[in-house]
């Protein structure tokens, strides 16, 4: 740290140094999602396959009635699996036997009507699906997974009880887990809780119940002053990202007898573009000569096959205008 003689690896989680990274992260990110003074930032660990299990521990555990999921792909299934630990869960739609291709309408959800909590995963990485807005919730509150998709784009924040995301995708290193949660879901919380995994304490100890990870809060500082300060909001980031994700969808869709995309289009992830080509073998050679273009880790998920660009908040428009180049070069050569 500047000034400091130690670097952020060997300062004290109690100094008054961490307050200033942590107070000025949690600053951002208020700035960023224009988060009012009545939800709390959180910095936890375990990343979004403990917020699984932490989400239903504290909000559906003892709750006499159901939680309804939004399952749209493999992290909502994930996440369903640990609620059924904890209470009953009411599917309120489930894509799989659509192979996981799009979201639902409002009129497929089949909600409970009172249930403890909503809960849908905002972008599913594995099939390249995202929602374009937030299911209807009335006055349940809704929770979601947007471990891929966190800082990505603006969000009407009061419309959500609570947020979740590992920081690897938008925000920062793997590490730290970022809960953005209102103050009154706090009050849900039941007594007797164990201590780390208790929303309200916590909260309480303003994310330094034991040690926090120090470094990963400090990276996530540096990536929201660049967010902040370089990029200009999340307004534009949209923009950015909007643009990147045109980029690779419009070669694909001038392109039909040869790339053939998994999403539906009005469900289209801006985060994982996700393709097929008309072969395995020809998949495996694109990946061959994309490695050698030093275009890397395109290839698609076990499950779904084919391949996948990540273009989060960090690939650069220029680097997507390389893949669609390279898209557009072994599509030609197909014909």
């Amino acid at each position: 740290m500047p000034g400091l003689g130690m670097s952020v690896f060997e300062i004290s989680h109690r100094s008054s140094v961490f307050d200033e990274i942590l107070a000025g992260t949690q600053s951002n990110l208020r700035k960023l999602y224009g988060i009012p003074d009545n939800y709390r930032i959180l910095f936890l660990q375990g990343g979004a396959l403990l917020q699984f299990s932490m989400v239903p521990i504290n909000f559906l555990r003892g709750a006499e009635k159901p939680s309804d999921y939004i399952v749209t792909g493999s992290w909502g299934e994930k996440s369903v699996k640990e609620a059924k630990r904890e209470g009953e869960v009411n599917i309120a739609w489930d894509g799989k036997a659509e192979s996981y291709t799009h979201t639902p309408s409002p009129s497929e959800l089949k909600l409970s009507g009172d249930s403890a909590y909503i809960h849908f995963t905002s972008n599913e990485t594995i099939e390249g699906i995202q929602f374009a807005s937030e299911p209807e919730s009335g006055k349940v509150p809704l929770i979601c997974d947007m471990s891929s998709d966190f800082l990505s784009k603006l969000l009407p924040i009061e419309r959500y009880g609570l947020i979740y995301a590992g920081a690897q995708k938008n925000a920062g290193p793997a590490g730290t887990t970022i809960v953005i949660i209102r103050e009154d879901m706090l009050e849900r919380v039941p007594e007797n809780q164990h201590s780390m995994l208790d929303y309200r304490l916590l909260a309480e100890k303003n994310s330094a119940l034991n040690t926090p990870p120090v470094f990963a809060i400090y990276m996530v500082k540096l990536v929201t002053d660049w967010l902040v300060d370089e990029i200009g909001g999340l307004k534009k980031m949209s923009k950015l990202n909007s643009g990147k994700a045109k980029l690779l969808y419009d070669v694909i869709d001038q392109n039909p007898e040869f790339y053939r995309g998994h999403a539906r289009t009005d469900s289209r992830s801006k985060m994982n573009v996700i393709f097929r080509l008309p072969s395995e073998g020809q998949e495996a050679e694109f990946i061959k000569e994309a490695e050698q273009a030093n275009l890397h880790g395109l290839k698609g998920h076990r499950s779904v096959g084919g391949i996948r660009a990540s273009i989060y908040n960090a690939m650069t428009l220029e680097g997507v205008k390389i893949l669609r180049d390279f898209m557009l070069d072994i599509a030609s050569r197909q014909t």
